[in-house]
């Protein structure tokens, strides 16, 4: 089967910042984009047809390493795979469950064969190879399935990181060749990216972004960022892990960040993002608008009716008042989780979705400065 195809349709002028679209079985990708994260299959608190309708969502996030222990193989593969097990029939991206060796760090073992994970469920004992992952990612059916990598602690030593990146290099040859030698899941096509790693070290992420670089992928990831690092120093690294990758394929920085983040990443080439800020900040009361930053818990929108934000082209925004929405949060009402993260995702879409105007029409950079300094404002 044809595999997946990157379009570059345009290049800004005053910047790196580009506009593209990605091509995959489940439908068109307009870069620079926003994936919502599904960790579990379910972006939380938020249906399918609202990621669709409302949020206009083009392609979600789920996690290998949470799908494997539930729902667990068996039931995906007897439902057809994760779009039709949770009704999501546009394009799906897994994420290896490298951050969790990150993440999960006082419950798993690294050696060279894997990582020897301890559920946080029930406490079995799972060995993911990059063997493995292939296969249970291929179960799962993404589009697109991330080679298995390690993320290391930015506060980690020199050699540790070094070594890790070596060993992720390692890994990365393996599950290329185990990718190549088995099928593709469910008639469609299933493609592979790779992950830089290196830490804020410039020579480990020149030699990482080679190493990635020639092993010929059709896109490319950016890995172990705003994992602690300063923002200059997430821009420094993906600046230059940007300049060294090929710029006929997609670019996905992994798990960043703020609207401002963002913003200041498309501008150095990046198209592709993810991250659970604008669901777990908006279940928490805190908004990303068009005017700035608001806490919805705050007493001084008790009483504004004006609607959360009316410069987005959302239901949701357009129709619920701020007072209201802090009414629910106040009441502990449900509903007030799912109006905020439906409202922070809608803006994250929206803000990939004027950048791209802005770039195609070679005005982004003046724009994003302005932006910046908006969405920065505590309102």
């Amino acid at each position: 089967m044809p595999s997946l195809k990157f379009t570059l349709q345009h290049n800004d002028i005053k910047s790196n910042a580009r506009a593209g679209s990605i091509q995959t079985d489940h439908g068109q990708i307009q870069t620079p984009i926003f994936m919502p994260v599904g960790t579990a299959g379910s972006v939380k608190a938020v249906t399918q047809q609202q990621l669709q309708q409302n949020i206009k969502a083009q392609i979600i996030l789920g996690n290998t390493y949470h799908l494997y222990l539930r729902p667990g193989m068996e039931v995906l593969e007897k439902a057809g795979g994760l779009h039709q097990f949770n009704g999501w029939h546009q394009p799906i991206l897994t994420d290896s469950g490298g951050y969790q060796v990150f993440s999960l760090a006082t419950q798993r073992k690294i050696t060279e064969e894997g990582v020897l994970f301890r559920s946080h469920i029930d406490g079995s004992n799972h060995l993911f190879t990059p063997e493995k992952v292939m296969d249970i990612q291929r179960s799962i059916g993404a589009d697109i399935i991330m080679a298995f990598d390690e993320c290391p602690a930015s506060t980690a030593a020199y050699t540790y990181i070094k070594k890790s990146m070596d060993r992720t290099h390692r890994w990365l040859t393996r599950c290329i060749s185990h990718f190549n030698a088995t099928p593709d899941r469910y008639k469609y096509t299933q493609n592979l990216f790779p992950i830089v790693q290196g830490g804020v070290h410039k020579d480990l992420r020149k030699a990482s972004c080679e190493y990635i670089s020639a092993q010929h992928a059709v896109g490319n990831a950016i890995g172990g960022l705003s994992v602690g690092e300063p923002e200059d120093l997430m821009y420094e690294i993906a600046a230059l892990c940007c300049e060294n990758l090929p710029a006929n394929k997609p670019r996905y920085l992994m798990g960043v960040g703020t609207p401002w983040n963002i913003l200041e990443c498309i501008a150095l080439g990046v198209d592709m993002f993810d991250c659970v800020m604008p669901t777990r900040n908006g279940r928490n009361g805190m908004l990303f608008t068009t005017k700035g930053v608001i806490n919805i818990k705050n007493k001084k929108w008790e009483k504004d009716f004006s609607v959360i934000d009316d410069g987005l082209d959302c239901e949701v925004s357009r129709y619920y008042s701020k007072a209201y929405l802090r009414h629910l949060f106040a009441a502990k009402e449900l509903l007030g989780l799912q109006i905020a993260s439906i409202h922070n995702l809608s803006f994250y879409l929206h803000l990939v979705t004027e950048a791209r105007k802005h770039i195609l029409d070679n005005t982004f950079t003046s724009w994003k400065n302005e932006q910046i300094n908006l969405l920065k404002n505590r309102l």
